[in-house]
C-alpha cells in the first residue's frame, strides 16, 4: 500500500491489571474508540491492530481499518509490525505507533511527531512531557526520559534520585519510525536492560538505535491502566466539557 504515513493502534484484549481493558468504558465510550477517534483527527490514515474478534467486532461499525493479528506478540511493536506487512507498507512509508491505552494524546504530540520524522526518517521518534511533581519523579510506574542538549535519548528509567534544579520528563507512549526501521527492531532480541526495567525502548537503544524526542511542557494525561486510571479519566473529561 502506498501510503506516506500511517497510525497504527495496537491494542490486545488480554491484559493483566483491567480485564478486556480495550472495551472499559469511559463517559459512554469504549478506550478504543476514544483513541481511534482521537487519533483520526492527525491523520486519516489510523488502523487498530488487534488479536481480538470482540475488539474487531465493537470497532467495526465505526471503521473497517481493522486487522487481526496474532495472539502471541509479546509487545505492541510486533503487533504493529504484522498489520504493516499486512497492509503491505513500502519501506519509506512513515509509522506512528500509538499506544492503545492512551485516548487523550494531543493533536500537536502526534503531529509533531510526524514532522520529525519526516525529518529524520533513519531514527526512531518519540516523546515526553515536563513534570514538576516529587511523587511522579518518585513513582516507579512513571518512566522517566533521560534527554542530551540535542534532544536525543540518553536512558529511559524508573527510578531516579530527586535534585532540585533539574529538568523532568515522562516517556509518552507513542513512538514512529520507517517501515524499513520498523523491519529492524522487530529481529531485535530482549537485551538485559530491557528486561530488567520492563521497558521495550532500551532493547533499540541497546542495539545503537537513536530516538528522537520531542519535549512538550504541556501536560498531558495519563495512559490507562487501571480502576484509578478509568477514574482519572473520566474526571479529565468532565473537567473539559
Amino acid at each position: 500500500m502506498s501510503l506516506k504515513t500511517v497510525l497504527i493502534i495496537p491494542s490486545r484484549i488480554g491484559s493483566t491489571r483491567l480485564k478486556n481493558k480495550p472495551l472499559v468504558e469511559i463517559s459512554g465510550k469504549t478506550l478504543i474508540q476514544r483513541v481511534y477517534e482521537n487519533a483520526s483527527l492527525s491523520s486519516p490514515n489510523v488502523f487498530i491492530a488487534t488479536d481480538s474478534d470482540l475488539i474487531k467486532d465493537h470497532i467495526s461499525p465505526l471503521t473497517s481499518n481493522v486487522i487481526l493479528t496474532s495472539k502471541k506478540h509479546i509487545s505492541g511493536t510486533d503487533r504493529v509490525f504484522e498489520a504493516a506487512e499486512k497492509l503491505e507498507l513500502d519501506d519509506d512509508t512513515l509509522i506512528i505507533n500509538l499506544q492503545g491505552d492512551e485516548p487523550f494524546m494531543p493533536k500537536e504530540v502526534i503531529s509533531s511527531l510526524i514532522a520529525s520524522l519526516q525529518n529524520n526518517p533513519s531514527n526512531i521518534v518519540t516523546a515526553a512531557h515536563r513534570i514538576v511533581s516529587k511523587t511522579l519523579i518518585a513513582d516507579p510506574n512513571c518512566v522517566k526520559a533521560i534527554i542530551n542538549d540535542k534532544s536525543f535519548a540518553v536512558d529511559f528509567v524508573r527510578e531516579i534520585e530527586y535534585l532540585p534544579d533539574t529538568l523532568y520528563y515522562q516517556h509518552i507512549g507513542i513512538y514512529g519510525y520507517s517501515m524499513a526501521t520498523l523491519k529492524k527492531l522487530v529481529n531485535l532480541k530482549p537485551t538485559l536492560n530491557e528486561l530488567n526495567r520492563k521497558l521495550e525502548q532500551l532493547r533499540f537503544q541497546d542495539n545503537g538505535f537513536k530516538i528522537l524526542i520531542s519535549k512538550f511542557d504541556i501536560n498531558i494525561p495519563p495512559g490507562i491502566d487501571t480502576e484509578a486510571d478509568v477514574e482519572a479519566a473520566i474526571n479529565f473529561i468532565n473537567n473539559e466539557s
